[in-house]
């Protein structure tokens, strides 16, 4: 999957029309929304079904790229209108990519009527009446309820504190753009901060020192964005103040837990070898305006703590009255239909769903495939497990599989890892690989070209540090 050949997307770039978007633009409307929908009525085409999604992350914009628009009448329920490309979210905190370079609208793929995408989070699902309550994201934030004739849940996840004292207060998250510009925000003015001449010698060393608690894919590639930032862009900007800038990650066990031992100790000996960068086994106690304490009494102070461990439920599926696994996931059965709905007719997908007899690991890749098993599912069978069809009845005994094709990570300095089962790469080679397989992925040619263009300038002219 992230071994696509490189070269033959680059040609394909260069030779499709820039403008493929252009000629097909949508007439807006201005639409009252009604409160309430009654799921199957009220259709300029009998035939069609109405298919709500919740959410646009992996699975959720899977999904809606693959169903067929010609047989469903198709409503996204979100709080955000975009698709998130999650892998290089660590590199907008620090100005190597550009916001706006890895986030797609999710208008762009296009509905029946313009009132079919809701700026709306669900609060509620009746599995029985076929029917989800949702909160307007705008205005007075009103209720209403939506009627569908299938259901795919794909709201993600939330970044587990673990009830840890001060973590919600006073630690920054990394899941969304909002987190990442409030992340950048931070560092800026730490480092602006950080050069005046009333500021104590320990409030300075506080100021530049960055925290980041837990070692895996996201804390580890923050820290080396973090890193490169400091030895390039800081080190050219503010000069011998930029030798104080400290990052320290803090994990209970070992860093990239998931990935081949080679690879992991690779990453650690070039982290440990790398100078203020330090490697921390502990667990966090309690985090504060001052910084992080530990179990073992020990005090880290800090102006930035970022904290990436583990994921934990969403209020909406913490709510739900259904059959969840240990974790607080829906529970699914193998063809990802939610146990709590007896007709078959609402599906969970990604962070938020557990399938029953062999949970899958938490990824952006799971939750990619799954949607688009969902929707290749549906667009043959639409009449779903109630359908006496063969071939419904094919379709409904044909489990979701999943076969890991690896995983890949940045780790600074031009380095990165790959591990995937039949290579295991690190160093430069595999940064290359990292690079152009994430470009592949990108949702749309438009961010094809704007990731390159993003690395480009930062490579040339350095990052851009304006606060806005």
């Amino acid at each position: 999957e992230y071994n696509a050949n490189f070269c033959f997307q680059l040609a394909s770039l260069l030779l499709l029309p820039l403008s493929r978007r252009c000629c097909n633009s949508f007439r807006l409307q201005k639409c009252s929304i009604r409160c309430r929908h009654s799921a199957s009525a009220d259709y300029q085409n009998g035939s069609r079904q109405r298919l709500v999604i919740l959410g646009t992350g992996w699975g959720s914009y899977s999904a809606l790229r693959n169903v067929d628009k010609s047989k469903f009448d198709v409503i996204v329920v979100s709080p955000r209108n975009h698709f998130l490309f999650t892998p290089l979210l660590c590199s907008t905190t620090v100005g190597t990519l550009e916001f706006r370079s890895i986030i797609e609208p999710v208008r762009e793929y296009g509905f029946r009527q313009s009132d079919h995408f809701h700026l709306a989070e669900a609060t509620e699902v009746d599995f029985n009446l076929r029917e989800v309550t949702c909160r307007s994201c705008l205005g007075s934030r009103a209720s209403y309820q939506i009627g569908y004739d299938r259901l795919i849940i794909g709201v993600g996840a939330l970044t587990n504190t673990f009830g840890v004292p001060g973590v919600n207060e006073h630690a920054f998250f990394l899941k969304e753009v909002s987190d990442a510009r409030q992340i950048r925000e931070r560092l800026i003015e730490n480092t602006e901060l950080a050069q005046q001449a009333w500021i104590s010698p320990d409030e300075r060393a506080r100021l530049l020192h960055t925290v980041i608690v837990g070692g895996g894919p996201t804390g580890v590639e923050f820290g080396a964005e973090l890193y490169d930032f400091a030895r390039t862009d800081l080190a050219r900007l503010y000069r011998h103040k930029a030798a104080d800038v400290r990052v320290t990650l803090v994990e209970s066990a070992q860093i990239l837990a998931s990935f081949d031992a080679s690879l992991r100790n690779y990453a650690e000996k070039k982290i440990r070898a790398r100078k203020n960068f330090d490697l921390r086994q502990g667990t966090v106690a309690s985090v504060d305006a001052q910084g992080a304490a530990l179990r073992d009494g020990s005090r880290l102070p800090a102006g930035l703590v970022v904290w990436s461990t583990g994921l934990a439920p969403r209020p909406f599926i913490r709510d739900l009255d259904a059959p969840k696994s240990p974790s607080g996931q829906l529970l699914t059965d193998p063809q990802l239909r939610v146990l709590a709905d007896k007709s078959g007719r609402s599906f969970a997908i990604g962070d938020c769903a557990s399938i029953v007899d062999g949970p899958l690991p938490c990824t952006a890749q799971v939750a990619e495939r799954q949607g688009r098993y969902l929707a290749n599912r549906l667009n043959q069978d639409r009449t779903g497990p109630l359908s006496e069809s063969s071939s419904g009845a094919q379709l409904q005994d044909e489990p979701f599989r999943f076969a890991g094709r690896g995983m890949l990570a940045y780790i600074g300095e031009f380095k990165a890892l790959t591990d995937t089962p039949g290579v295991k790469l690190h160093g430069f080679t595999s940064w290359l690989l990292w690079r152009s397989a994430y470009l592949t992925r990108l949702g749309s040619w438009r961010l094809r070209l704007q990731v390159p263009v993003d690395w480009t300038k930062a490579l040339l002219f350095g990052r851009d540090t304006s606060m806005f």
